[in-house]
């Protein structure tokens, strides 16, 4: 039996050591190695941290990374800021097919590829766009206006994006609050506002992180919004990461842009868990 047991359990876990193996641990290390040659001659390389260097001394390149983590953050708060009351309403007011409804509209756009969606925005925001004729048409604007490639259309493409994997988390925390806690904070002479900071918040707080952590990731990593809606001079890190590697074929400089942003990613989302006092393994829950 225990034989049985130990075979059942190598049979379970081979998937998925072949899949972290294949698909992402050895691709990482291959990456790294090409992330430490430095180009010397005609097929020739050498062991170096030029690359890295590279990133730290050509002020376009940092300030590049910044910018990308700036306006992530700002996205992943401004995401926040809209699903917290929709995701309140779904999981603790709405009921029955209401809510079904409420949850599957938030589903909806996700069934067609971010490329179609990234179209559909680009198609409103353009200078002959709805919006813009609507503007006209109010009497608020007396020429077309142009909404794409600036850093609005950017965060409106970001938000957009990341809107459902803010959503699911927050829902999923707050459907397991019972609404007898929320009653008894308002018995007890609270207001919503005091509820909300005291019981609420506090209770929806791993789904915040969780929910916080996969949308600045989505957004840092972006490529296809930054540029569609940006353009190209919209100065997103992950543009250049793939302007090294398929413009300039400078795979060593690509594959340490690569590497740095995953790991000044890391660095924020853990600086984020311990500016809130979460832990992975609890918001991941």
């Amino acid at each position: 039996m225990r034989t049985q047991a130990r075979l059942g359990l190598f049979l379970l876990l081979t998937p998925l050591v072949l899949w972290l193996s294949l698909l992402i641990f050895i691709p990482h290390v291959d990456m790294f190695l090409v992330s430490l040659r430095e180009r010397v001659g005609v097929g020739e390389y050498r062991l170096s941290l030029a690359n890295y260097l590279t990133f730290i001394n050509e002020p376009l390149y940092l300030r590049t990374f910044l910018r990308t983590a700036v306006m992530s953050v700002i996205a992943t708060v401004i995401t926040l800021m809209i699903a917290f009351p929709v995701s309140y309403y779904i999981a603790k007011i709405a009921r029955g097919r209401t809510r079904s409804a409420l949850f599957l509209l938030c589903l909806v756009p996700f069934w067609v590829s971010e490329l179609v969606r990234t179209f559909g925005w680009m198609i409103l925001l353009r200078e002959t766009g709805l919006i813009s004729n609507l503007l006209q048409f109010v009497g608020l604007t007396d020429a077309p206006v142009e909404m794409l490639y600036n850093d609005a259309a950017i965060m409106v493409g970001l938000v957009y994006t990341s809107m459902l994997f803010m959503v699911v988390p927050l829902v999923t925390t707050l459907e397991s609050l019972p609404d007898e806690v929320i009653e008894a904070g308002y018995d007890l002479g609270g207001s919503g506002v005091a509820v909300m900071r005291e019981i609420v918040i506090p209770h929806a707080m791993p789904g915040i992180v969780s929910g916080s952590i996969i949308v600045f990731m989505l957004s840092l990593g972006n490529y296809l919004t930054p540029t569609m809606l940006g353009g190209k001079d919209s100065l997103w890190f992950t543009e250049l990461i793939y302007s090294q590697f398929i413009v300039r074929f400078n795979w060593e400089l690509g594959a340490a842009f690569g590497f740095l942003l995953l790991g000044l990613s890391s660095a924020i989302v853990w600086g984020m868990l311990k500016l809130t006092g979460q832990s992975l393994e609890k918001s991941m829950g």
